[in-house]
């Protein structure tokens, strides 16, 4: 399916560097020009309409990901939402957290001075953190649902056995590098907590993220804060008290908007075909890549895989891709790629002809 047409890409260009930046769609990009022009006309009502479009922002993430609209809460990024997430929990809660992990994920927990664990980050992920939640018994695990260096993706089927058979377990998941990929249902998902921001695989741009909360975990915070009083002015008669945390503020009508137009340019492709192209041209590059011995050995012992891949060429290779037209980016101990709907068969065989002349 022709899913590159939609995109202003440069026939010199590979970009694979979607883990780092996204390519905004060019319908999303003239809608931002647009909506930009109109914004600073001073006859448009657009600057008075900020609650509206935030709110059917809201609409749009819970009808792509399987939530309900009272459980989405709109955020400048990923970071913000689980900070002031964090903030919420009460000092004595106790944390698992994966080895290496994003530093936005683990750090606000080591410097908040939670008690934690850490899980070993291998091809044994699911067992290593089985074990460890039955060692520990912590009150919350927390993992990007793929993680940003190895490429590594959680078995999401794993996460609903382990809700199952830990129900009090709270698990929060940052799918940043995830959302955007395939079809994902929240309510389904086993997940307590997760969001991600915009700016990657959801092809949104800066300045635009969210967070979902079970309404288990809804339930467990407004215990906690339950003796705060509610605001009286006017101006926040309409927000959650939860609201009142995760969206204090104006938001960026700009920046959300863009988020809301690229979830409609997803589901208008569909994420059952979005998924379908990235599973087969991510499988045919690991294909690729291990008959060159260039998977790390804990993505190529794994059946779980993402469309995240590190292949291990040395980093001081970058420079020369980079100069080839190919996007990527060094990190680890190798240069990592991300194959998204805008790629093809084409990119993957220019890649391919680079690193083996290399």
């Amino acid at each position: 399916m022709p899913f590159k047409e939609h995109f202003d890409i440069p026939t010199d260009i590979t970009y694979l560097n979607t883990p780092g930046n996204g390519v905004l769609p060019r319908q999303v990009h003239q809608w931002r020009s647009a909506r930009e022009q109109s914004f600073f006309d001073l006859n448009s009502l657009l600057r008075d309409q900020q609650a509206d479009l935030i709110n059917s922002v809201r609409d749009s993430l819970g009808n792509t990901f399987g939530a309900q609209a009272q459980q989405v809460f709109c955020t400048p990024n990923f970071s913000f939402g689980y900070s002031t997430l964090l903030d919420l929990l009460p000092k004595e809660t106790t944390f698992l957290l994966l080895d290496e992990d994003y530093p936005s994920l683990n750090y606000p927990i080591i410097s908040r001075n939670f008690s934690y664990q850490r899980i070993p980050l291998n091809a044994q992920l699911e067992m290593n953190i089985r074990e460890a939640v039955t060692q520990h018994k912590p009150d919350v695990l927390v993992l990007s649902m793929i993680q940003y260096i190895n490429g590594i993706k959680i078995d999401l089927n794993f996460i609903k056995e382990l809700k199952h058979d830990f129900p009090q377990l709270l698990i929060i998941g940052d799918g940043t590098q995830y959302f955007g990929t395939e079809p994902f249902s929240f309510i389904e998902s086993g997940f307590d907590a997760v969001g991600g921001s915009g700016y990657k695989w959801l092809l949104s741009g800066f300045g635009n993220g969210f967070l979902m909360l079970s309404d288990q975990f809804i339930e467990f915070l407004q215990r906690v804060i339950g003796a705060i009083a509610r605001p009286k002015e006017a101006m926040w008669a309409g927000k959650s008290m939860l609201q009142t945390f995760f969206e204090p503020g104006h938001q960026d009508t700009l920046s959300h908007g863009t988020l809301g137009q690229s979830l409609a340019f997803l589901n208008s492709l569909g994420l059952e075909a979005v998924g379908k192209h990235i599973r087969d041209l991510s499988q045919l590059a690991h294909e690729e890549l291990n008959k060159r011995q260039l998977l790390l050995p804990e993505i190529a012992a794994r059946t779980t895989r993402s469309s995240l891949i590190n292949i291990q060429i040395s980093p001081a290779h970058y420079t020369t891709l980079m100069e080839s037209g190919v996007k990527c980016f060094p990190r680890g101990s190798g240069i990592r790629i991300g194959i998204h709907l805008y790629n093809t068969e084409d990119d993957l065989d220019r890649l391919l002809q680079i690193i083996d002349r290399l």
